[in-house]
């Protein structure tokens, strides 16, 4: 492997190194300070939705553990931190009263990173939607965009001065399809119909919440977060070839075409558009203002072939996993090529702004033993993949930073807490935290660049 001085010298010296995590999978404190329930405490408590029923009602206990939390951070040397503030702890009935506790909360979490010298990445929806909004339909009714316009505004009000970036949604794809076309996630809808209106209500929303912090602080820089997928044809087969488009339209194009061309690709209108919400006027614009950035979270790519069935409804595309790759323990594919591919594809077909890569790494379940984990497995995807961006910084790609999913193991959310992704361990019995073999080894990374700054 390459040594770590080696590989952080082939970074750039404003380049960042940081760390991810997401509210409800790490705060616990469901109920504390006034905070309200979101439709994931709901989701997490239904039979049959996560592993074991697991919830997020203690997690990783980051509410109460802030301040050793914020120095396990600092401790491993990074530059910035990038973490998800939660709707239900600043309005806890998703609009109305602001509820003080909650954005005090934020403000010591972002003061103590000042304190650290650590930069403040902030996502404003990761998931979490209070689950009062769903009395009004949730994602698929237009209110729920204009009760997020309001929550943007209180945020950057309160703490914009002191946060380095805002992110509007994480991961769209998985608040749009995973939780309302395939039932996966909360809410829970398997609906086409649920779904085409959390599309466009989502990238409303995120339209008027960049609207909203553009207007309480124009100099705070303001994107989203996408986890585009690289859809890869299975074979090349002219049918395979063309699922791989559609699938593309249809997982990427439907958030990168409104956001970057003000339009939603031409296909999956020709064949859902009846079926879309009513656009309004001014709602593309509203989508389509101009941001500052742009985050991918990339993990595995997505292979596709065409889905023959009778009937097949758009994009007739079906995932198909090849034979003998390597995998991670939660199952999926390692392929750091494909995540050259896809930011070379959305860059030539989108004119985009600057780029971080605000998740990336694996899940390998590897225990304490003799008080280390040896997670080489996990250690070996994140370097391969800061190996490939690296290549892509020396053709002339515009990525800034890079932060490694996730700062700790915590409630993986369909997966309970089967499932680790954390470069340091979580026991959670005891909320003991061990940085792992990845974790000193992504110090040292840190360190080194850094360091011939």
């Amino acid at each position: 492997m390459t040594p770590t001085k080696t590989l952080a010298a082939r970074f750039p010296e404003e380049f960042l190194f940081g760390v991810a995590t997401a509210a409800f999978q790490i705060e616990g404190a469901a109920k504390v300070d006034g905070r309200g329930p979101s439709i994931w405490d709901a989701f997490s408590k239904m039979p049959g939705r996560t592993f074991g029923r697991h919830d997020g009602d203690v997690a990783c206990d980051h509410y109460n553990r802030l301040d050793a939390d914020l120095d396990l951070i600092r401790d491993l040397g990074v530059d910035a931190y990038r973490f998800s503030i939660a709707w239900p702890r600043i309005f806890p009935d998703g609009r109305g009263e602001v509820n003080e506790k909650g954005l005090e909360f934020y403000e010591r979490l972002v003061d103590g990173l000042k304190a650290r010298g650590i930069k403040a990445f902030a996502t404003l929806y990761h998931w979490d939607l209070p689950l009062a909004l769903m009395g009004d339909g949730g994602w698929t009714s237009r209110d729920t965009a204009y009760a997020f316009a309001d929550y943007a505004d209180v945020v950057a009000r309160r703490l914009g001065d002191r946060l380095d970036s805002v992110a509007t949604f994480n991961e769209p794809w998985c608040s749009v399809w995973l939780s309302h076309l395939y039932g996966i996630h909360a809410p829970g809808e398997q609906s086409m119909d649920a779904a085409l209106h959390a599309l466009h209500m989502t990238n409303l929303a995120h339209g008027f919440g960049v609207a909203a912090l553009r207007s309480a602080r124009p100099d705070l820089p303001i994107g989203i977060v996408i986890n585009a997928h690289a859809t890869l044809a299975l074979t090349d087969s002219e049918v395979d070839q063309e699922a791989a488009e559609r699938a593309f339209s249809f997982h990427n194009g439907v958030f990168f075409g409104p956001l970057f061309d003000g339009a939603y690709p031409d296909d999956f209108m020709a064949a859902l558009g009846e079926r879309m919400p009513t656009i309004e006027a001014g709602d593309m614009d509203a989508i389509s203002a101009p941001l500052d950035f742009w985050g991918l979270n990339y993990y595995t790519p997505m292979r596709v072939k065409h889905d023959a069935s009778k009937g097949a409804e758009f994009p007739a595309a079906v995932s198909v996993a090849p034979e003998n790759v390597s995998k991670t323990d939660i199952g999926w594919e390692i392929d750091p090529s494909a995540l050259a591919y896809i930011i070379r594809e959305l860059n030539r077909r989108y004119d985009l702004p600057d780029l971080y890569i605000t998740e990336n790494g694996a899940c390998y379940n590897m225990g304490v033993e003799n008080g280390t984990v040896d997670d080489q497995p996990r250690l070996d995807y994140i370097a391969r993949h800061l190996s490939v961006l690296a290549d892509l910084i020396d053709e002339g790609f515009s990525i800034k930073g890079y932060f490694a999913w996730s700062l700790m193991d915590n409630f993986e959310w369909a997966e309970g807490y089967r499932m680790r992704f954390g470069i340091v361990h979580v026991d959670y019995e005891t909320q003991i935290r061990t940085v792992k073999a990845s974790g000193h080894w992504y110090a040292e990374l840190a360190t080194a660049h850094s360091g011939r700054n």
